[in-house]
């Protein structure tokens, strides 16, 4: 049969004493009395159903039961202080948290953050990364959001950051190793590399350009944009970029847009957080740092 769990605060009266060999020290520091530690040694002891210390007249020693516990029960009270800090301690304060789609991070975000550090070195950045959302998702243990959409969530303000046009890219390597590229026409030959879950995709870029009429492949399907760049620069198929995200890419060469033709977006990136007031103390700082950041051409 399993031995229930003892009390935290047994196990915390028991690390101390054991650190000090002394139950008047480690009253002093858990604030205790040494008759309450004595207490609750008897109790864990009791329960353990073994003794934990030799009483001697000068002091305590551990038995061999309670020498081979410490070592665990330091250990596990340790990492629970650590842990307690670092989430709840004097630093929380100016930890701002920022929950971030990552194809967004990676290609417009992460580039730019650099400047951010250098600008306010005392605010701390906890960045997480989302895929997806929907409608009844909000921001709760984020102090800002960045998310991709129309830029309406219910019980969100949202601050618009990209201006996007869509366009086809893909690798050099793919466009001098497959069938000729050269109208919107030539597309129903290749492989398209399509993102799940965006409206304003392959069909509508189509759609826009007058080519709704062409057969094209279902190719790859990826649930992020960051995959189908990635293999487009891999060369195995033609995405359909952002300007925002793919400019860095057009200009070093890793891919090319073989049309001319580009759409702009309904959909954009978007700084979200709570219609409420901001609650951090250093949220307008990143707000006000990343609304100058962002081309509005």
């Amino acid at each position: 049969m399993k031995k229930k769990l003892p009390p935290l605060n047994w196990i915390r009266s028991f690390e101390a004493a054991a650190r000090h060999l002394s139950f008047t020290h480690a009253a002093v520091e858990l604030n205790l009395s040494q008759a309450a530690i004595s207490q609750q040694i008897k109790g864990l002891e009791h329960q353990l159903g073994t003794v934990l210390f030799k009483r001697l007249p000068r002091g305590l020693e551990l038995t061999n039961a309670g020498a081979a516990y410490l070592p665990i029960v330091h250990e596990s009270v340790e990492r629970l202080r650590v842990a307690t800090e670092e989430i709840f301690g004097q630093g929380r304060t100016n930890l701002l948290t920022i929950k971030v789609n990552l194809v967004f991070f990676m290609n417009w975000l992460a580039p730019k953050i650099s400047d951010f550090r250098i600008t306010y070195p005392e605010i701390n950045l906890r960045i997480t990364s989302n895929i997806w959302i929907n409608d009844k998702d909000t921001p709760s243990d984020n102090d800002f959001e960045i998310r991709y959409g129309k830029g309406k969530w219910k019980g969100l303000q949202a601050e618009r950051l990209t201006w996007d046009n869509l366009l086809p890219v893909c690798s050099p390597n793919y466009l001098n190793s497959n069938a000729p590229l050269i109208t919107p026409n030539d597309l129903a030959n290749h492989t398209l590399l399509h993102v799940i879950g965006y409206e304003d995709g392959w069909g509508y870029w189509l759609n826009q350009t007058n080519h709704e009429h062409l057969k094209i492949s279902q190719g790859f399907q990826f649930d992020t944009l960051i995959t189908a760049l990635e293999m487009a620069i891999l060369g195995e198929g033609i995405a359909l970029g952002r300007t925002s995200l793919v400019d860095e890419m057009l200009s070093s060469g890793k891919l090319i847009a073989p049309f001319k033709e580009q759409i702009a977006t309904d959909e954009a990136f978007y700084l979200a957080y709570a219609s409420s007031n901001l609650i951090h103390p250093h949220a307008n700082k990143f707000k006000e740092w990343i609304l100058n950041k962002i081309d509005k051409k």
